[in-house]
């Protein structure tokens, strides 16, 4: 198979069209299997425009007068199978030096007048070769916020050079996105669709369901707008007031970098009441709050509002965190920024300014992401401690059925092997008690080995007990990746361990002594206790990190 790829942007290869272009043609590589590819990129060839002498019809029939580089890129054209014309839309059409690689097709064609059915417009020409078997793909980028509505100079060109409906087209609006690193996130997934296609349409054509994702916004329309505003480093209220617009002041990359980063901003999560975000870029001595309201965001420049919260950090730093070159949360474990104020903001940033694609129409049903819950783990333990306490058989049989029954919440939530392990050690402390042990004796060693399945969890590498239930408020999956949150948990995992090996160790004496009963409520109270400090521990800790300390 042949493909010919005719890069029509003036930026060559730094051309955001050709990143869809390119994951076309991977897409068409992985399901053809053998693919000649030929790339003509038009800004690196000498095309001239046409002169309209047609000489190519009478004088030299089949050749052009003009020597250049078009005579080669005919000889493409009736080499390969696929054509793939990829260009920017420039003023609702092709760009001029692609117009003009156009109308230098005039040889291709024979001069004699001819009606064809289902033809566009009411003139045509026949082919000069035979054309019959090649396809052609059309892939553009604009830089409005959908391709909706704007290409209808590209579809009634097309539609004249290759009859209607007989060329497949990808058109995607924000194009511009796909030269921000701070987008590659989602413009990777974009590109992953646009390779699927590719592999489609080998196997018989792009399917509905890869054309809904296709036509998807990258972002929402307010927001793109605003983040496209905030690029050009001009503020629309200052704009166009010079004579012919010469005198408009060009704001600093930073700041322009700050509104952008501004129009992120997910107003549907606002709190309650307004937060400012301060930004200090210490490399660049230079310092902007964001107030992040009901409304939306606005940037300030005079530092009139008092900050929220405050992020010391290099600008080069930010970006590289915003680019996915390095994660935040590990630039924070290294130094590389400091936060001061209310660190909650940090906590829940990508509530804030995170995803926010906006709400499309799914092709079929999603199941639920499961969570996990730690009440799963807890309350066999919680049932053998209390009721083995008030009355020792009924109590073992009681926690048993507990064992028994916790297994039916499963369906609705993810179960972790710290779940599992409960279930089969309370049934075990259970039964040796039944079958006759001391629950005087069983009742420590319960606690100890709570402890230790505790502390079991914390060495080396291994993601400790409270992260597996804790990370369903910070994320998901990808707290687990986040090494603040790791050494948070990790310490609080250790600290409750290290609570419940002391358990068993004072139980064992208050167990055997006058005050037996005693037992029980200071096993109650100190777990309470710890759980107070849990929450505070979990909003301090990092905090103090992030402040450098």
């Amino acid at each position: 198979m042949h493909i010919l790829v005719i890069n029509g942007s003036p930026k060559g290869e730094r051309s955001n069209t050709y990143q869809l272009t390119s994951a076309f043609v991977k897409g068409v590589r992985q399901a053809a299997g053998e693919v000649q590819v030929r790339e003509r990129a038009v800004c690196r060839m000498d095309i001239k425009p046409c002169l309209g002498c047609f000489s190519c019809w009478n004088r030299t029939p089949g050749k052009c007068c003009i020597e250049d580089d078009m005579g080669q890129v005919i000889q493409d054209l009736l080499w390969a199978d696929i054509t793939v014309w990829s260009f920017p839309l420039y003023y609702f059409t092709v760009p001029g030096a692609l117009k003009n690689l156009i109308d230098r097709q005039l040889p291709m064609l024979l001069p004699f007048m001819e009606e064809r059915e289902g033809q566009t417009g009411n003139g045509g020409h026949p082919a000069r070769y035979d054309m019959s078997g090649k396809r052609a793909v059309v892939i553009s980028t604009c830089g409005f916020y959908t391709a909706e509505g704007n290409y209808d100079g590209v579809y009634s060109l097309f539609d004249h050079l290759c009859g209607r409906g007989n060329y497949t087209t990808i058109f995607c609006g924000q194009g511009e996105l796909f030269r921000v690193p701070e987008m590659s996130g989602r413009t990777g997934e974009y590109l992953s669709c646009v390779e699927q296609a590719g592999r489609e349409y080998i196997d018989g054509g792009i399917s509905a369901q890869s054309r809904e994702r296709l036509a998807q916004l990258i972002l929402p329309k307010e927001i793109f707008e605003a983040c496209a505003d905030a690029s050009w480093g001009i503020e629309r209220e200052n704009a166009g007031s010079g004579k012919d617009g010469v005198d408009d002041k060009k704001e600093s990359e930073t700041l322009a970098f700050t509104r952008q980063m501004a129009a992120l901003y997910r107003k549907g999560s606002w709190p309650g009441k307004d937060i400012v975000l301060e930004m200090c870029y210490t490399d660049v001595e230079e310092c902007y709050q964001i107030l992040l309201g009901k409304d939306g965001s606005h940037v300030c420049t005079d530092g009139t509002l008092t900050a929220d919260t405050r992020i010391e950090t290099p600008v080069t730093v930010w970006r590289s965190i915003a680019a996915g070159e390095i994660r935040g949360d590990e630039a924070m474990m290294q130094g590389l920024y400091h936060v001061r104020g209310d660190f909650n903001l940090m906590l829940k940033w990508d509530e804030y300014f995170g995803d926010s694609r906006p709400q499309t129409k799914q092709t079929g049903e999603i199941p639920a992401q499961k969570n996990t819950d730690m009440n799963i783990m807890l309350i066999p333990w919680i049932v053998f401690w209390v009721a083995t306490s008030i009355s020792r058989q009924p109590g073992c049989l009681l926690s048993v059925a507990a064992c028994a029954l916790v297994p039916l919440v499963y369906y609705r939530h993810r179960k972790t092997w710290y779940d599992v392990l409960s279930g089969a050690l309370v049934t075990g402390f259970s039964v040796a008690i039944l079958a006759g042990v001391s629950e005087k004796q069983m009742l420590p060693v319960s606690y100890l080995a709570f402890g230790v399945m505790w502390l079991a969890s914390c060495p080396g590498k291994r993601v400790p007990l409270t992260a597996h239930y804790s990370k369903n408020s910070y994320g998901g999956e990808d707290a687990l990746q986040n090494p603040l949150f790791i050494k948070t948990n990790r310490i609080l995992t250790m600290l409750w361990g290290i609570l419940y090996l002391a358990t068993a160790v004072f139980s064992l004496f208050l167990m055997r002594s006058p005050v037996s009963s005693l037992s029980g409520l200071i096993n109650s109270v100190l777990p309470a206790l710890m759980g107070i400090f849990t929450v505070w521990f979990q909003r301090w800790y990092p905090a103090r990190v992030a402040r450098g300390k």
